[in-house]
């Protein structure tokens, strides 16, 4: 076990996401030492998980590894590792490597896909939280085509050319968006024996409103997008369960298809579970108002996995809130370190965005709403701004260029079998 130094105070950040990044960069001129762990070695850019898993984008387009981040950043250790536990007590983090003692903690390790006890669901259908989901989504659905181009049998043909999306989040429009121009815009052009008659992409949403985070009449224009990119829109449909060839849905229908994404969802990180801590809704854990556990100074939990109240209810579970709570996080830290005032967290709104594919975006930011062309053009720039290294935001400009002007994917490489 290490001890702790006597020199620096030790923060230790669980978790490289939006949350935990932020935090070790606002605190890279405090005077601490800090130890950043995580199970992956980086940051991975979540938001545009769903262009991999269409065939726009590669999975170091948007990840980019944890080190390169802290390369000039001297008080930064990075840990290869999973945390399993914390003993709050004596300070000690204990990680499936060893453990490590710290004087501050910060967890930040972010949401999981929430299946809502369905057991089935979370067996046999697809989610898109991690790297190697999205990855899956893309192999899978250019297999189903690959399957389809030669099938026989007009009935299971037409399941493997169904794609069902669960969830009106903007997750979910993103993904049928995507979905609908890579197969109508791109494998259409190479699929020569299929009639794309018999391609159905469907997006259910249990709510009477996709993206209900936004005004009303944006949710109606993304409803009439989607749509107008062959998107069968199904709301106030709830899906019972599923076995990997047919989907229930609450009322008995029964559509066959081999493809169900979910996007319906989102709880906090398995690992809150495990810390015997208050936890709300989605299993997040209870924090005060200067994001601390509660009779727990030292620890503060902050992002998808802690519950944040404001104008009485929850914070959503967005980069945004992870990175305006990882400043506050890092300047209570330096606070208790120097004897000063605590600042209590406040959110500022940013607004809420959502593409829907070529020239299509919904844009809300305070009394600021539009859509079209010039929302798509706001998306895509501030999407770019956010990716954390100029290689990956060039490479990622041109891509999306190069799939304007020609309107390719050109990732449709199938790596596993």
């Amino acid at each position: 076990m290490e001890n702790k130094t006597a020199v620096k105070p030790h923060v230790i950040i669980v978790g490289a996401g939006f949350g935990g990044i932020r935090t070790a960069r606002a605190l890279a001129k405090s005077g601490v030492k800090i130890t950043l762990i995580d199970k992956y070695n980086y940051h991975l850019f979540q938001p545009l998980l769903y262009q991999v898993a269409t065939a726009g984008l590669s999975i170091d387009d948007i990840a980019y590894p944890v080190r390169a981040i802290f390369r000039e950043q001297k008080n930064v250790d990075f840990r290869l590792a999973e945390v399993i536990g914390v003993d709050f007590e004596n300070k000690v983090v204990t990680m499936n490597t060893g453990t490590i003692c710290y004087d501050f903690l910060v967890v930040a390790v972010g949401g999981m896909t929430n299946y809502f006890g369905m057991a089935s669901l979370e067996k046999y259908s697809f989610g898109m939280k991690t790297i190697d989901e999205a990855v899956t989504i893309r192999n899978h659905v250019l297999r189903m085509f690959e399957l389809a181009a030669h099938e026989q049998d007009g009935d299971k043909r037409r399941a493997l050319l169904t794609f069902v999306i669960v969830g009106g989040g903007p997750t979910g429009v993103e993904s049928a968006g995507a979905l609908s121009e890579l197969i109508y815009h791109v494998m259409i052009k190479e699929y020569h024996t299929l009639n794309f008659k018999e391609v159905r992409i469907m997006l259910v949403e249990a709510s009477d409103r996709l993206l209900a985070a936004m005004p009303e009449e944006l949710s109606d224009i993304t409803v009439e997008t989607l749509i107008g990119k062959h998107v069968e829109v199904r709301m106030c449909v709830q899906v019972t369960g599923y076995d990997g060839e047919r989907m229930t849905l609450k009322g008995g229908e029964i559509i066959p298809t081999y493809t169900l994404i979910w996007a319906a969802g989102v709880k906090a990180n398995e690992l809150v579970g495990k810390l015997n801590v208050e936890q709300a809704s989605m299993g997040r854990a209870i924090v005060n108002d200067y994001l601390q556990l509660p009779n727990r100074p030292d620890v503060f939990i902050i992002g998808d996995s802690a519950q944040c109240m404001q104008d009485q209810k929850p914070l959503p579970m967005v980069a945004p809130v992870a990175m305006q709570q990882a400043e506050i996080a890092a300047k209570n830290i330096c606070g208790l370190i120097r004897g000063k005032e605590l600042k209590k967290f406040v959110y500022n709104d940013v607004g809420n965005m959502a593409t829907i594919g070529r020239n299509a975006a919904v844009v809300h930011m305070g009394k600021f709403k539009i859509h079209g062309f010039l929302a798509w053009a706001i998306w895509s720039f501030v999407h770019i701004l956010r990716l954390i290294d100029f290689r990956n935001r060039a490479v990622v400009f041109v891509k999306w260029i190069w799939d304007y002007l020609v309107y390719e994917r050109i990732v449709r490489i199938i790596t596993r079998q």
